[in-house]
Formats: structure tokens, C-alpha cells, sequence
């Protein structure tokens, strides 16, 4: 089992700024492919970003490439996401997951555990 939990989330100016984190933990971080992903009020969750197991490899959804840099720490067992030039339509609930392959896969039903979700809101 892993568990994940998202923090970091909240309110930003367009054009601002944020980070979201995730800490993980019941199974040995570095063994984990992460990533992020992402549901907007009436839509479908999509991806955002991915991180291989020793962050040898990432991915990005074109929608975010530029703007999110995604990150790892195997020491602390964390996971970032780094979110500039924000946009009224990244506005979405955030959302953890860890693939057991190690993976930096775009595919969401590839990955096995998910976190509950944080709230990101761009105002314009």
C-alpha cells in the first residue's frame, strides 16, 4: 500500500505562482514512478506531469510544458509540482499518483494509488 497526501494548494493570481507537494509513504519512494494530474469543475481529469522513479525521465502535457516543472525528493519521499505563469484554466482540483513500475507514464489508469486531492484556484 502507499499513501499520498497533497499539500500546498489555494488561491493565486493569473500569472502567479505556486507549488503543490505530495508526501508518500508504505512503500520505498524511490521505486515509484509519480504524477500529477488534474480534474476542472465539469471536466475530465486529465494529465499534468510525470516523474520516473529516479527522475531520469518527465513528462509533461503540452497544455502545461514551460510553465510546470515536476520534481522529486527521494530522501524526504516528496513529489512537487512547480507551477508559474498560472492561468484562469489551470483552475482544478490537484491530484497524486504512483505507479509501481517506476514510470513516467501520462496514462491515469496505469497508476495504482491515488491522493485526495488539493484545490488550485486561478482568479483572473
Amino acid at each position: 500500500q502507499v499513501q499520498l497526501v497533497e499539500s500546498g494548494g489555494g488561491l493565486v493570481q493569473a500569472g502567479g505562482s505556486l507549488r503543490v507537494s505530495c508526501a508518500a509513504s508504505g512503500r520505498i519512494f524511490s521505486t515509484l514512478g509519480m504524477g500529477w494530474f488534474r480534474r476542472a469543475p465539469g471536466k475530465e481529469r486529465e494529465f499534468v506531469a510525470a516523474i520516473s522513479r529516479r527522475a531520469e525521465t518527465t513528462n509533461y502535457a503540452d497544455s502545461v510544458k514551460g510553465r510546470f516543472t515536476i520534481s522529486r525528493d527521494n530522501a524526504k519521499n516528496m513529489v512537487y509540482l512547480q507551477m508559474n505563469s498560472l492561468k484562469p484554466e489551470d483552475t482544478a482540483v490537484y491530484y497524486c499518483a504512483a505507479d509501481i513500475h517506476g514510470s513516467a507514464i501520462a496514462t491515469g489508469g496505469l497508476y495504482e494509488y491515488w491522493g485526495q486531492g488539493i484545490q488550485v484556484t486561478v482568479s483572473s
